[in-house]
């Protein structure tokens, strides 16, 4: 089920928050839970009921896993226990994701024919299976006693960061949802995250989906694109990720509120960095801190001299690229971010003698540039796009690039107000330079949820409700958040 549906906004989600705080208010906490539990499956399966069956076994073998851990006295044992747990969770986001990539190489490399078994990805597997990992290390190392199954089934299966994050850790979800404090309605925390699920969902669906539209026909067309036509393509998609990942953090966060849970934080304007290792400290922060604390560190960190840093740091990006997908172009994605980030580390003391300016827009080239490869299907396809792009060969823009920024809102805007259209009619593709040029004075400028200090007010009163229903209305063109498939 999608954020940005008719379905969860006027039905899934009223029912949810109404038979919760119900259950709550006559003592039912054991049954809210399972009450809870049973509404986020519901979300999870909606578009393919066989996706229970693999969240649902890999909760309970995960439980099950970090029992026989928190049970032993045998370190060995523990040790091997941990070891079968992580290797199992692996197998299964390998069968899932990776499965068809792997034969598909054997098969080119070396003349083959095995079959493919073209499995559909399940939503979010590498969200709730790199959650579970974490679970079974930090049983392993002894924090997870007490919890039972209801809470740990809970904590994983939770809704809002179900499907695309963030990342949690157990001790950020479970002491919430047993504070009996939380299990009431709070007015302020709902009418908090009303505010930010607002703020997401107009994200979502008014800025990254026009975005995506002008990104669909370009990356659809790369071998006919001009120079300037393949900047607009390169730039809706930087913004259209920006937007689509922002907006979903923004609505997960808002719809953690209204349950009286606060969910981390996992995106803090990373457009405003001045490196790129300050962007990965503010891009998908959930994701960073998971490489950081479960594998970075666990590999020695910088610890063990700069030769065993720059090697550790290529490591956590190369997984970080597979992890995102199956696919060459993440793979190279990665170790591309990771070289970019042992430069940065190794020149860092010249790079902080660099202007502040010259230092963001270097680093918002490279950035945008690599995410080119990131979009693209298939490396070929990403060096014919540069081509495109770094010929300086045509400059015009085809009428179908501006058309793809004509909301029928503000046509309609333009039909009740003549001189804004006389107006608008004098500037070619004032649409789309606007959307462009506001895009990047919001990621400039704007705050995100992480530093507003949210206050009932009437005009926040009135931005809830401008963005919801001028959201809602537009839903006729709904689509996934583009993390949905990692």
């Amino acid at each position: 089920m999608l954020f940005n549906s008719y379905v969860f906004v006027l039905l899934f989600l009223p029912v949810t928050l109404i038979g919760y705080y119900i259950l709550n208010h006559f003592q039912l906490h054991k049954i809210s839970n399972a009450f809870l539990i049973a509404m986020s499956l519901y979300f999870y399966g909606y578009f393919n009921k066989s996706y229970l069956i693999i969240i649902c076994g890999s909760i309970v073998v995960n439980f099950f896993f970090s029992k026989l851990i928190q049970k032993s006295d045998c370190v060995y044992m523990r040790k091997i226990v941990l070891l079968l747990g992580i290797c199992s969770n692996i197998a299964v986001i390998f069968q899932y994701k990776y499965y068809d990539f792997f034969i598909q190489n054997i098969n080119g490399l070396f003349h083959l024919n095995f079959n493919l078994k073209n499995i559909l990805l399940p939503l979010g597997i590498s969200f709730f299976t790199f959650q579970q990992i974490s679970f079974l290390v930090d049983s392993y190392r002894g924090e997870t006693s007490g919890y039972n199954f209801i809470e740990y089934a809970l904590f994983v299966s939770f809704f809002p960061q179900l499907v695309a994050g963030p990342i949690v850790l157990h001790n950020e979800i479970i002491p919430q949802f047993r504070d009996i404090n939380k299990r009431k309605f709070i007015t302020a925390y709902f009418a908090r995250g009303l505010y930010f699920f607002a703020i997401g969902l107009f994200k979502k669906v008014i800025i990254a989906d026009t975005f995506g539209n002008v990104v669909s026909l370009g990356f659809g067309t790369i071998p006919t694109l001009t120079s300037m036509e393949a900047l607009i393509v390169s730039l809706s998609y930087t913004f259209q990720l920006y937007f689509d990942f922002s907006g979903y953090c923004d609505m997960a966060i808002g719809i953690g509120c209204m349950f009286n849970v606060d969910l981390p934080h996992n995106f803090n304007s990373p457009y405003k960095s001045t490196s790129i290792m300050d962007f990965w400290s503010r891009w998908h922060m959930s994701l960073t801190r998971f490489l950081r604390a479960y594998i970075y560190i666990p590999l020695g960190g910088n610890r063990k001299g700069k030769k065993r840093t720059y090697i550790n740091i290529m490591i956590v990006f190369l997984i970080s690229g597979i992890w995102h997908g199956a696919n060459f172009t993440f793979v190279l994605w990665g170790l591309l971010h990771g070289i970019l980030n042992c430069l940065n580390r190794m020149f860092e003391k010249k790079w902080d003698k660099v202007g502040t300016v010259t230092q963001w827009a270097i680093t918002f080239m490279l950035v945008n540039g690599l995410w080119i490869l990131f979009r693209a299907d298939s490396i070929s396809q990403a060096i014919c796009f540069f081509k495109r792009l770094y010929t300086l060969s045509d400059f015009w823009i085809r009428p179908e690039f501006f058309e793809c920024f004509n909301l029928l809102e503000i046509v309609e805007l333009e039909k009740a107000i003549p001189f804004l259209s006389f107006f608008l009619s004098q500037i070619t593709g004032f649409n789309l330079w606007m959307f462009i040029i506001g895009s990047f004075a919001v990621v400039l400028n704007c705050r995100n949820s992480g530093e507003i200090q949210f206050k009932p007010t009437v005009a926040t009163s009135l931005i809830t409700v401008l963005f919801m229903v001028w959201s809602i209305m537009s839903f006729a063109g709904v689509s996934s958040f583009l993390y949905f498939d990692f």
